[in-house]
């Protein structure tokens, strides 16, 4: 847990994420369409990649991977982010952690 909260204090978006996982891909790409600039970790390129993973998962994000962090806070993973951007939520809390600067409601 310590591990995970270093990799993610004072970066506004990080996502913890696997090379071949399409789902994470595809949630870097909906946030980098708002303009934000995420920290993406691939745990699977990583030496220590496995002990996060498991940390991860103590933490409740199943699968482990994507999993989202906006403003140092577990959003969770591609479900849960789909359904913020679906419910305009997601812009709104790019802009509070610091990620973006404006946003314009579609």
């Amino acid at each position: 847990m310590d591990m995970v909260m270093r990799l993610i204090n004072e970066k506004p978006v990080v996502i913890f994420s696997k090379s071949s996982c399409c789902m994470s891909y595809t949630i870097q790409t909906l946030i980098c369409s708002f303009g934000a600039n995420p920290t993406v970790y691939e745990l699977d390129q990583m030496s220590n990649g496995q002990l996060i993973e498991r940390a991860l998962l103590q933490q409740g994000c199943q699968p482990s991977v994507p999993a989202v962090f906006i403003g140092q806070r577990l959003v969770g993973g591609a479900n849960q982010v789909m359904s913020l951007n679906l419910q305009n939520e997601l812009g709104p809390l790019l802009v509070n952690a610091g990620a973006i600067w404006i946003w314009k409601k579609k």
